[in-house]
């Protein structure tokens, strides 16, 4: 017999997983077989602060299975204006900022995306990662944007000549 506090949890828990797939952001879905419970759900998502930027995502999902899925790819792409505000309003540190996130199973893995930008380039990176080790692999990927043709773009410096070059006098 089951408990009402049993029937509310299975109740929830298969409201969950119904509601799991679905999302405004949703662009594909393609299943990779009747008897596999896994699906390749392919999403979109606008980079929140440099808004002239989308990204689409790929992710194995395995919502009714207890499979610990971590293959993902990100392609990001300059699909509006990027402007010197944008730029200069983004975290330009090493490690970049988190812009997207999303929990990959009940195994406390995550899916995060984070946006590195290489000043030397004049290029937005969007890193795409699981948070848990999967046979003995992190799985990530890349994808850049780079800033050339948009208002954002500055000409980087060019480099200093080495100590010694050509034409440097020497005393």
């Amino acid at each position: 017999m089951m408990t009402t506090r049993t029937r509310l949890f299975a109740l929830a828990a298969l409201g969950t997983l119904a509601l799991a797939g679905c999302s405004d952001s949703d662009v594909g879905d393609v299943s990779l077989g009747v008897f596999t419970l896994k699906d390749i759900k392919i999403n979109h998502f606008v980079d929140p602060v440099v808004t002239g930027v989308t990204c689409h995502v790929a992710s194995i999902e395995a919502n009714l299975s207890l499979s610990d899925p971590s293959n993902n790819s990100v392609s990001c792409q300059q699909t509006g204006p990027i402007t010197p505000a944008m730029i200069e309003a983004i975290d330009k540190s090493k490690s970049g900022e988190v812009v997207f996130h999303r929990s990959k199973s009940i195994f406390f893995k995550n899916m995060k995306i984070r946006r590195i930008f290489d000043q030397e380039t004049q290029t937005l990176l969007y890193v795409s990662y699981t948070t848990k080790e999967t046979s003995g692999s992190f799985h990530h990927s890349l994808s850049t944007v780079p800033l050339w043709g948009t208002q954002a773009y500055k000409r980087p410096l060019p480099p200093l000549p080495a100590p010694g070059a050509a034409g440097e006098k020497r005393f």
